[in-house]
């Protein structure tokens, strides 16, 4: 994923062996190309079904015989994409599926579940380590729906982020709070919420969104990699079910 592949890069730049387990690996050989010639670390990829914990446990044997697994990041989500000619999504409250509802969840909270059970019972079976989980300025907030109404549409066609995405955000505070206070002898756990990237957005939905930021823009993508880094090393020893917020300064309004 892009949020997903900077993450592995913050990993190998400070030291780490990144491990990416992700449904489709088709852009795999080309990030595995980069981290190896700009970090000289070699970027270990799974294809994975995050929603299945016998594959999830199997990849994790496989680890464990080669690595010590001393971090989780929680990053898999179903996120609708804003580019350049608005918002991919036209579920509305109103007539939003039950099929991608459940498949939304099953990706964006089960997936965090299962690999938080999986892993981190190895974790704490062993050494101990860090699990950061990925939510969104849109767990603690909720999203303001006119940032992606285009011109000329009736309401009741207008693209919305949908609810599973705010539900899954808010959902992960509440796993990680919980992780945090379940193996405290040898596993911290901590919720890094970003606010938006730059990434091909239009001008228009820039010029909206941007004025709901303090700092008058997205962040660019490689602006969360000093906050993972710190989450998952020693650095952040004392920190436990924290909820940090790095957008800007939008959820300070």
């Amino acid at each position: 994923g892009f949020l997903g592949s900077y993450h592995c890069k913050a990993i190998a730049a400070f030291g780490g062996t990144p491990i990416a387990l992700d449904l489709n690996l088709d852009n795999a050989s080309l990030l595995k190309k980069e981290i190896q010639n700009e970090y000289s670390v070699e970027l270990i990829c799974y294809e994975a079904d995050i929603t299945s914990k016998d594959n999830l446990k199997e990849i994790a044997n496989n680890i464990s015989k080669k690595l010590q697994i001393r971090g989780l990041v929680n990053n898999a989500a179903r996120n609708p994409i804003v580019d350049n000619t608005g918002l991919k999504n036209n579920s509305r409250f109103e007539n939003f599926p039950i099929e991608t509802w459940q498949l939304d969840l099953d990706v964006g909270l089960t997936g965090a579940f299962l690999c938080t059970q999986v892993f981190g019972s190895i974790m704490n079976d062993n050494d101990g380590g860090s699990i950061v989980n990925i939510s969104s300025d849109l767990g603690i907030i909720a999203p303001k729906q006119s940032l992606y109404f285009q011109k000329g549409k009736p309401r009741e066609e207008q693209s919305v982020k949908p609810v599973s995405y705010s539900v899954i955000k808010s959902g992960l505070i509440g796993l990680t709070r919980y992780t945090a206070t379940y193996w405290p002898e040898k596993i911290r756990c901590n919720c890094l919420c970003p606010g938006g990237i730059l990434n091909n957005q239009s001008q228009d939905f820039l010029s909206k969104v941007n004025a709901e930021i303090p700092l008058g823009r997205l962040a660019n993508p490689g602006e969360y990699a000093g906050a993972l880094i710190y989450l998952l090393s020693a650095s952040s020893s004392y920190l436990n079910g924290s909820i940090i917020s790095i957008d800007g300064g939008r959820t300070s309004w």
